[in-house]
Formats: structure tokens, sequence, C-alpha cells
């Protein structure tokens, strides 16, 4: 039972952020042009600062796991490769691939990973370690794949996609953010205290502005239309991943903090992040948008479950 009462409270919040974007723009308090606006806003400033210091906060050489590192990474990797090459192959619409591989595959690892663990044990030594495995391929891949699928006439080339991919990747506001927070992490450097609090101030915009530009951007007819998509991105975000991997991650010897860190990099939500870019880099933002409303609400009862198997299984305290 606590574990259902705090999925709901790291949960419901999200949701119901994006149900008062969504009223804002029913009142027209909110347009589509302030949602535009803020989806750039948040992609090229917001999330990297957000990445900056979630990954310049870690101490990576005191929670140095190879073996737990290791597998973190298989996993993101595996599940990111198998789901684009199913998609391609039997998605009717291709469109629709790079926003249904991001949606299968992407976690809210760096936010509810830390609050989860704190929550339950008190600290979050694991957590950073699990985001260092999961989030950088999370959003290289986002990149590679949203690239690699784009529909733009000028990309039909496969060499120019190859390239456009490659310096995608190197140019991206979100991979900058990551790669300089993983090198102030490993030489262990911090900003002057004052820009640090401005990028502070910016970072914790990134989820709910996020937030609210998908509420109020939200399109519902449409969504219903990509129901079929939609359901089958939230069974392997919520229940697939976590049913094939977990089983190996205890194999290894995984429990308790690690456990959990890894059920929520396998089983969370789809992030914002992931409509902010499948819509920057003309995706189909529709579909980005019902992935992650549908996991989102969804996610109260699937990672309640995932976590009581573990408990009833005595593989986490």
């Amino acid at each position: 039972m606590d574990s259902f009462i705090y999925s709901l409270h790291a949960t419901v919040p999200v949701f119901l952020t994006m149900i008062i974007g969504n009223i804002l723009n029913r009142i027209g308090l909110l347009d589509r042009h302030f949602s535009n606006i803020a989806d750039k806003f948040v992609f090229k400033i917001c999330l990297p600062c957000m990445l900056f210091l979630n990954l310049s906060g870690t101490d990576i050489r005191h929670n140095f796991d190879v073996t737990y590192l290791g597998f973190c990474v298989f996993a993101t990797l595996v599940s990111i490769l198998t789901i684009w090459f199913l998609a391609k192959k039997l998605l009717k619409d291709k469109s629709q691939t790079g926003a249904f591989v991001q949606g299968s595959y992407r976690s809210s690892a760096a936010i509810l990973g830390i609050a989860f663990i704190q929550n339950i044990y008190g600290t979050a030594e694991m957590a950073p370690l699990m985001i260092i495995g999961s989030v950088p391929l999370y959003n290289i891949f986002a990149v590679i794949i949203l690239v690699m699928e784009s529909n733009n006439a000028q990309m039909q080339q496969d060499s120019g996609r190859i390239w456009k991919a490659f310096t995608g990747v190197l140019k991206n506001p979100i991979i900058i953010g990551i790669f300089l927070g993983l090198v102030a992490s490993f030489f262990n450097l911090s900003l002057p205290s004052m820009l640090n609090k401005t990028v502070e101030n910016l970072g914790s915009m990134a989820s709910p502005l996020a937030l609210i530009s998908i509420g109020a951007s939200f399109e519902g007819r449409k969504a219903i239309a990509k129901i079929k998509p939609t359901a089958i991105a939230f069974f392997i975000k919520l229940v697939g991943l976590a049913a094939i991997f977990l089983p190996l991650a205890v194999y290894l010897g995984f429990r308790d903090q690690k456990l959990i860190a890894i059920i929520i990099m396998l089983a969370s939500p789809c992030t914002p992040t992931a409509y902010i870019m499948v819509k920057n880099m003309d995706g189909d933002s529709v579909l980005a948008s019902s992935i992650v409303v549908t996991t989102t609400v969804l996610s109260s009862l699937t990672l309640t479950g995932w976590i009581f198997l573990a408990r009833l299984f005595e593989l986490i305290r």
C-alpha cells in the first residue's frame, strides 16, 4: 500500500500539471505559439541545465560499480536497438517510427529514479550510476533515430542521414549538457555559487514547463486515432522491458537500491523530454504526447506492481 501511495504522489502531480496546461489552452490563456516557444526554450536551455546538474552532482568515482553500470548500459542499448529494428519492420506508418521508438524506451530515470530511492531508503547512492548508464544513451539515440527516421526531403540519401545524425549528436543542446555534466562529475568540478544557482533555476523549469506545454498542445482527437501504437508503446515501456531484464538483474545479484533504480530505468513513464525532442526535430509530436500522457497515468499502477513483486520475493527491503 505504501508503494501505491508513493507512486500516486510521484505520478498524479505530473498528470495534473498536464491537465492544467490543457485547461489554460481551452480558456485561451495559452496558445500554440506559446507551446512552440516554450518547447524550444526547454529543449535548448532548461533541459541541458537540468541534465548537467543531475550528472555533475553525482560522484562517479565513489559510486562506481562496473558490473552494475555495464548492466544498465547493456539493457538500455539492447532495448533501443531491438525496439528500433522491430518498429522499422512492423510499423505501417513509417512517419511514426521516431516518436514510437523513443516513447517505448525512454524513462523518467533522472527525475523519478532519485525521488523513489530517496523516499524508500533516505539516500540515492545508486540512482546516479543508473542515470549515467542510461540517460546519455537515451538522448544520443533519440537524436540519431529522429534524424534517421526523418521525412525531410533533403534527408532522403542515406549518406546525408548519417552525416546529419552525427552532427546532430554533436550540436544537440541536451547531449552537450550531458557531456559537460559527466566531465564535471569525473573531475569533481563545480560552478561558482551564483552561476550554479542560475543554472539550478533554469533546470528546475524544465519538467513543469514541458508538462504545461504537453497539456496545452495535446490534441485528444488526433491522439485517439493513434491509440494502437500508443498502446503498444505503453506495454513495452511499463511492462515488457521490465519483464525481460529484471530476471537478469536479479540473477546478477542486484538488490535493494540497485534493483529499485533498475525498475525505474526499465518501467517508469516516458519522460516529457521525449515529446520536446520529437517536436523540435520534426517527428510525430501527437503520438509522442499521447505516449507521455498514457504512460504517466498508468505508471502508478505498473510501478507499484513491480515494487510489490520485488518486496514479495524479498529482493528489496
